[in-house]
């Protein structure tokens, strides 16, 4: 209670401001979902004022995105408007997050690679003004981002030139809104505001009708038919939301100098959306503009976002009047400029600059988001940038193989690799072992063996882990060594590694396993001085290979 009281004056400036800001983007993106504009602010409300209430970053407004929306307009589409099951992923979605918190997942999704962060929130963007591409030349449109773009030529050869105008014009309102007057009226109000007075003169669709008061309770409705539907639906909603909500809690945690509980804010979100559906609102999570703006006007603490979300509401019980005189053409220029917010332009004028692989691999997910779904891309872009990620570590490992140092490092060790008369080679691997290198490990160690070699030494020293697929490839060396002769002796691994030698039967019989490497540079020299031991088939000299 301390807490949420500390910064009462700036969380009520903070809060009051951010619940202004919300209002014209809770309208629009409650309309661009199929559910209406209530559905967008009653989601606003719930959302807002739980995550605030219970989640991990206290600056934080949360509410309707762009993310989340496109993914209820898919699911509007695909269940030709049945609210109720809309509503029903939508509370799903919430108690996902809820168990994605308690089972620890948020830092796992941190872990998300930028490049695909970039790919699928530009692609976000990019099908928001997509989708209002037909409203704003006058025209409804249907069947998704594919069906808005089959569509665009149709609505290129009849364009309502009034709706465009007035579209257009709440769109340069809201990008030129002078930031004097933004601190009294911010610049996407004032684009609503100007924007509907102005249509009061011409005639332009309207939002028409909307219901007022306190909003109906929607019990969750399970179909064996469309349950598949939904419940992908709603992993989606959960995961999106999740991304978006953290991402933002790193903006916050930037500009406020705090740390916030990842765990914790997923849970918060995830009570959030499950009230949001349970009232008939959108799922929700962290939005950054807004989150900026609460912290600039003061907002630190968990009353800015408990008194944003009230501020809804008390606008929800007597707005209706006025929300229905709304055009639908204002708020399609609204969410225009949602849309070219989302799109990180700041990379995309960078990307030429940067790795090649990180540019292809942002459009490739742009790509996907735009034309395929936004599971896959986000699904996509992770494998790859993980097998990247994996492929470049597993060179940096088989490049160690080519390098053969003049010495161990210890003159002592030296002095007992020299006595071996160069038929003993060291092989000393170096970092985690993985199934990266595991491919080309033995290819790599037989390349290095000298002919005459009469023992290697595996060296484990700088292994601080191994997985199962570099065990493999381990025992596959021991095999070959054995098969043509040459004694095995590895030395220098720690518990971790030398249990999963163990339990894939690295240690073969007759292979001699030494706590340091010294221990087995003392055997190797026992062993070459031993009479009628035999010898290697070929002669060379004993360099120590890195890996």
């Amino acid at each position: 209670m301390k807490s949420l009281l500390s910064n009462v004056r700036g969380d009520l400036t903070g809060g009051l401001t951010a619940g202004i800001v919300a209002l014209p983007l809770a309208l629009a993106l409650g309309v661009a979902s199929g559910l209406g504009p209530m559905a967008g602010l009653y989601g606003a409300i719930a959302v807002g004022f739980f995550a605030a209430l219970l989640g991990g970053t206290p600056s934080q407004i949360s509410g309707p995105t762009g993310p989340m929306v496109v993914v209820i307009a898919g699911l509007f589409a695909s269940l030709s408007g049945d609210v109720g099951m809309i509503f029903t992923a939508v509370m799903l979605a919430g108690v996902l997050q809820i168990i994605m918190g308690f089972t620890g997942v948020g830092q796992y999704i941190r872990l998300v690679p930028y490049p695909v962060i970039s790919g699928f929130m530009t692609g976000i963007g990019a099908i928001i003004i997509i989708l209002q591409l037909g409203r704003l030349m006058g025209h409804e449109t249907s069947g998704g981002t594919m069906g808005a773009l089959q569509y665009l030529p149709t609505a290129l050869s009849d364009v309502d030139f009034v709706t465009l105008a007035l579209g257009l014009g709440t769109l340069l309102i809201a990008y030129k809104w002078p930031a004097k007057l933004g601190k009294v009226v911010p610049g996407a109000l004032a684009a609503l505001i100007i924007g509907t007075l102005v249509s009061l003169t011409i005639e332009t669709p309207v939002l028409g009708s909307i219901p007022s008061g306190l909003p109906e309770i929607h019990l969750p409705i399970f179909d064996q038919s469309t349950f598949l539907l939904i419940l992908e639906a709603a992993f989606i909603l959960a995961v999106l939301g999740a991304i978006d909500s953290l991402l933002t809690s790193l903006v916050a945690d930037n500009m406020t100098r705090t740390r916030h509980d990842s765990n914790r804010e997923l849970i918060g979100q995830g009570v959030g959306n499950t009230v949001a559906g349970l009232i008939g609102g959108i799922a929700g999570a962290g939005a950054t503009m807004r989150t900026v703006v609460n912290i600039r006007s003061g907002g630190k603490e968990r009353l800015s976002g408990m008194v944003h979300a009230l501020v809804l509401l008390a606008i929800v019980m007597g707005l209706s009047p006025l929300a229905a005189q709304i055009p639908h053409a204002v708020l399609a220029g609204i969410l225009v400029k949602v849309g070219l917010d989302i799109i990180d332009w700041s990379y995309l004028k960078r990307a030429h600059t940067g790795p090649r692989w990180d540019f292809a691999l942002m459009l490739l997910v742009l790509g996907l988001t735009v034309f395929v779904d936004l599971i896959t891309a986000v699904g996509v872009g992770v494998v790859l940038a993980a097998l990247a990620y994996v492929r470049q570590i597993a060179q940096l490992q088989l490049e160690e193989v080519k390098k053969i140092p003049e010495s161990l490092g210890d003159p002592e060790e030296d002095a007992l690799l020299k006595q071996t008369q160069g038929k003993v080679q060291v092989f000393s691997f170096g970092g985690p072992l993985s199934f990266g290198a595991a491919a080309d490990l033995g290819h790599h160690v037989r390349e290095k063996v000298k002919d005459g070699s009469s023992a290697l030494i595996l060296d484990f020293t700088r292994v601080p882990s191994m997985d199962v697929s570099a065990a493999m490839a381990v025992e596959t060396i021991t095999s070959d060594a054995k098969a043509a002769g040459r004694e095995v002796i590895m030395c220098g691994a720690n518990e971790a590694v030398e249990k999963v030698l163990d339990n894939i039967n690295a240690h073969q019989s007759g292979v001699r396993v030494f706590d340091t490497r010294k221990q087995a540079l003392i055997r190797a020299v026992e062993l070459v001085n031993s009479p009628g031991k035999s010898q290697g088939s070929l002669g060379a000299t004993g360099p120590v290979t890195h890996m």
